[in-house]
């Protein structure tokens, strides 16, 4: 049986505030493991899960074949940059590559939702914050968003649906009890941040007294 692993929570990183708006590359990469120097873990025990809020994740380049005939990042490669960046963020939880290969379950995509704020340039360097807002048995649902890896705004966000799948069956299944223990880690810190204002958005055209007028950020951003 598996065994259960404790959580450091490390605080909310002042991601508007500084002009790095991103964890110190020291920080870069959340593993599974104690910080704290002088920690006493029993022998034969896990170590602690150490869980960034939001989880950030390491620096990640704009490649020359992702840029399109607009001369700026094509739209299909945000999502590669917010995938690379839930690999990271869900093998905090033990939902990495060796997951796959011990217990053949992964995790699938089902439902997404990606707003383009900001264009990207040709190795322009970004950085994903992954911040998890519910989970149950079979389900994970998660934010992200894409920033501009020295001054920090925002290019994209995209919120997440994921499933629990088991892959011998290809069917969906409930999480394992080790891993829904790490899920409830991660929520718990991550329930102390605030709730993103563009969850749940819907897509349609605002109308009469309520329409709005495109920013100039999103009026120059074509994909």
């Amino acid at each position: 049986m598996a065994r259960r692993q404790h959580c450091r929570v490390a605080s909310r990183l002042p991601v508007e505030e500084t002009p790095d708006a991103v964890a110190p590359d020291p920080l870069r990469h959340a593993m599974v493991r104690d910080v704290r120097e002088g920690t006493d873990v029993s022998e034969g025990a896990d170590p602690p899960i150490f869980v960034f809020a939001p989880f950030v994740s390491s620096t990640m380049r704009v490649e020359p074949g992702w840029i399109d005939y607009n001369g700026h990042l094509n739209m299909a490669y945000y999502l590669v940059l917010f995938d690379r960046a839930v690999d990271e963020a869900f093998a905090v939880a033990g939902l990495g590559p060796d997951y796959l290969r011990e217990r053949d379950c992964s995790y699938f995509t089902a439902e997404i939702h990606t707003v383009y704020r900001r264009e990207l340039s040709l190795r322009e360097e970004v950085r994903a914050t992954v911040q998890l807002i519910d989970y149950d048995e079979k389900r994970v649902h998660a934010y992200l968003e894409l920033r501009e890896a020295r001054e920090g705004w925002v290019a994209a966000t995209c919120e997440k649906l994921f499933l629990h799948v088991d892959m011998r069956s290809r069917s969906v299944c409930p999480f394992p009890p080790d891993i829904l223990s790490n899920l409830a880690a991660v929520k718990a810190a991550h329930g102390r941040l605030s709730r993103p204002e563009t969850l749940g958005r819907s897509i349609g055209l605002r109308r009469g007294a309520s329409r709005r007028t495109a920013s100039p950020e999103q009026a120059r951003t074509r994909h």
